[in-house]
């Protein structure tokens, strides 16, 4: 991974894009990363099985509640198994992935950056209807509630756009569903992380907006100030900026 820095430990994970990165480390290894989901999937159902055993006696001594003790205990020995099966194989994957980041040159390290939402952009618009659904707002011609849900539904990933100290900009992609340890897009904001980015294209920043999304003739065409603010560091067209979805966000310790 380009831009690594040996001295940093990761602390804390806000975000993890574990289906990219296992499709990362699937086509890095050849296929060979199925071994290892299965040997998860072993240990999970064992661990199921287990806890199945227990809570069925834990709850047999009651005798009125008869043979469904067994029944209560096993649908919950069942979400447990699945509980800890989802969480040890996505912190499995995890682990992998952090141990062998440093093989991939495409995955850049990102630091140093101040993100926002392009205003009236998708990003801009759920990170705050699921506040303004709580609200009781009778004469509004749109329901909040339903709006959050449509969002939701009609658009997986959220650009946001990162600033570093010099003024230079990015775009950064975020699955809606990766998010850890219940963070979400408007917690990015307010939080010193580092991204793991691949670069995947590039767009205008005016191409953000929930109506260049939806125009039938494309994005929106470059803007006046982003034609004035010329090229970029890398020598892109005006008004191009680098998109990179994020596989992986978090807090950093250096020492």
């Amino acid at each position: 991974m380009a831009n690594s820095d040996n001295k940093a430990t990761l602390v804390k994970v806000v975000y993890f894009d574990e289906e990219s990165v296992s499709d990362l480390l699937d086509i890095s290894a050849g296929g060979k990363e199925a071994q290892t989901t299965e040997r998860v999937k072993e240990r999970a159902t064992d661990m199921h099985a287990s806890a199945d055993t227990k809570l069925a006696a834990k709850f047999n001594w009651l005798p009125f509640l008869g043979g469904s003790a067994e029944v209560g205990a096993g649908a919950s020995a069942s979400s447990l198994g699945r509980s800890i099966f989802n969480k040890t194989l996505s912190n499995t994957i995890l682990t992998d992935y952090l141990a062998k980041a440093i093989e991939f040159p495409a995955v850049l390290k990102l630091g140093g950056l101040r993100l926002t939402a392009q205003k009236d952009s998708a990003a801009y618009t759920k990170m705050f209807t699921p506040y303004a659904a709580l609200l009781k707002m009778d004469d509004l011609p749109v329901d909040l509630a339903r709006m959050d849900e449509a969002l939701e539904a009609a658009k997986g990933y959220y650009e946001l756009v990162g600033e570093d100290a010099d003024g230079h900009k990015k775009i950064l992609r975020f699955n809606i569903r990766a998010f850890r340890n219940n963070y979400g897009l408007v917690d990015l904001g307010r939080m010193e992380l580092v991204f793991h980015g691949l670069r995947v294209g590039r767009a205008a920043e005016s191409s953000l907006t929930m109506s260049a999304e939806m125009s039938p003739t494309g994005p929106a065409p470059i803007t006046a100030k982003e034609l004035l603010e010329g090229t970029t560091d890398e020598g892109h067209p005006a008004g191009l900026l680098d998109v990179y979805d994020v596989l992986l966000a978090g807090v950093e310790h250096v020492g």
